[in-house]
């Protein structure tokens, strides 16, 4: 997602991340809200890869 620039799974990665114990909502409904805008630099995908 992050190298190809196609941010169309985020509402998977929220499904993902959710089954694996993340109940942070901010991120949740980031990842599955469409308007959001997904893009290189997302905080949720950086949050994700760790990067700063």
């Amino acid at each position: 997602m992050y190298e190809s620039r196609d941010f169309g799974a985020m509402p998977i990665l929220g499904d993902a991340l959710q089954d694996a114990g993340c109940d942070n909502t901010d991120v949740l409904d980031h990842c599955r809200d469409s308007r959001a805008p997904h893009v290189r630099g997302c905080w949720v995908v950086d949050l994700v890869l760790g990067k700063e």
